[in-house]
């Protein structure tokens, strides 16, 4: 069965007004068919709204609905409630995660609603709980600079990959995932350039950099020959980048691995130091950027958002940043001492002569 004939089969199901209790669980497949086959969403992404699905539907089924036109407004903000604090049965979630399960519940809804498969749309009106909006956290260009240089402290098979792998992230804002799903293909050496394969099957072209360019052609002509003769029959390492010692494709857990051992090496990690992620390094590169004169939708087309908000939380700089570039650029921002009343034109200007 196709991709497509599978979501017209959950959809039919979805569709049925049904007594024998399976209306929702239909409901919900059909929703995630939707997903994945019409919106190309990713399967990380699919696996999170599932599980949100999941625990909504398990939460009416105990208020005895069984059908998606039996759900009512007042029983999506019971829900709502329920898992703040856990009331459910489930684990409490925080106001960012509750969100989430409330952004999963509303596209289902609304997603039966224009199907026609239920009457009204009960979550329309419903409002996820407010969160904090949390800036990115980023490093300081030095700290960068100190966590590279430790990423490849030797010459040998492993620095050189750790230290291109680094590279990369930092210099071409790749998610982890993006970085260890690279084929060789998808590199061009000569232009310095890759390409990223992002969320929902979304393509896009970056640069690398002078730094990172030399530190991957460094891996690929010295270290992965050597790594791909590893591998056995069984299991080919393909045209995987990124190989493991054992010459199959790196994960993502041996990625944040090297990426740990590399913190520590720069006194990056622990309870002494900052914290870093694999998003770490791509925030990083955003706030460079844009720190650096560029413009943000100039990033946006970088990091592969879908939309420019998701870039703009960047722009919120810290105030100590904004008085540094102030001080930096303006002509009048050193030395003038704060004006007091009666001392010389103030705010009102320079006096003209008569």
């Amino acid at each position: 069965m196709t991709d497509r004939a599978g979501a017209a089969a959950a959809d039919h199901q979805a569709r049925r007004s049904s007594d024998d209790g399976l209306a929702l669980p239909a409901a919900v497949q059909g929703y995630l068919a939707h997903l994945q086959v019409e919106r190309g969403l990713a399967a990380n992404t699919l696996a999170a709204y599932r599980r949100d699905l999941d625990r909504y539907v398990a939460y009416l089924v105990t208020l005895g609905l069984r059908a998606p036109q039996e759900v009512r407004e007042e029983h999506v903000t019971a829900f709502l409630a329920a898992i703040r604090i856990g009331d459910d049965g489930g684990q409490a979630l925080v106001a960012t995660s509750a969100a989430r399960a409330v952004v999963a519940v509303r596209g289902f809804h609304r997603f039966l609603h224009l199907e026609g498969s239920a009457p009204t749309d009960p979550a329309g009106e419903v409002r996820p709980p407010s969160t904090p909006q949390r800036l990115p956290k980023a490093l300081s260009v030095a700290d960068v600079e100190r966590l590279l240089e430790a990423a490849g402290p030797d010459d040998g098979l492993t620095g050189l990959r750790d230290r291109a792998l680094l590279e990369l992230l930092y210099g071409s804002g790749a998610r982890i995932s993006e970085a260890v799903g690279l084929d060789v293909d998808d590199v061009d050496r000569e232009e310095g350039l890759v390409r990223l394969h992002g969320k929902g099957g979304k393509d896009r072209i970056v640069p690398l950099g002078s730094y990172a360019a030399r530190a991957l052609d460094a891996y690929l002509v010295r270290a992965r020959p050597a790594f791909a003769a590893r591998t056995t029959t069984a299991r080919r390492p393909g045209h995987a980048v990124f190989l493991n010692t054992r010459g199959g494709r790196l994960s993502r857990q041996s990625a944040w691995g090297a990426l740990q051992v590399a913190a520590r090496r720069a006194g990056l990690a622990g309870p002494a130091g900052p914290g870093v992620s694999p998003h770490t390094l791509r925030h990083s590169f955003a706030t460079h950027l844009l720190e650096g004169g560029a413009d943000v939708r100039v990033v946006q087309e970088l990091l592969g958002h879908a939309s420019v908000t998701t870039t703009q939380i960047y722009t919120k700089v810290s105030a100590d940043h904004l008085r540094e570039v102030y001080a930096a650029a303006h002509p009048r921002a050193l030395g003038v001492p704060n004006p007091r009343v009666g001392d010389g034109p103030g705010l009102s200007g320079p006096r003209r002569a008569d």
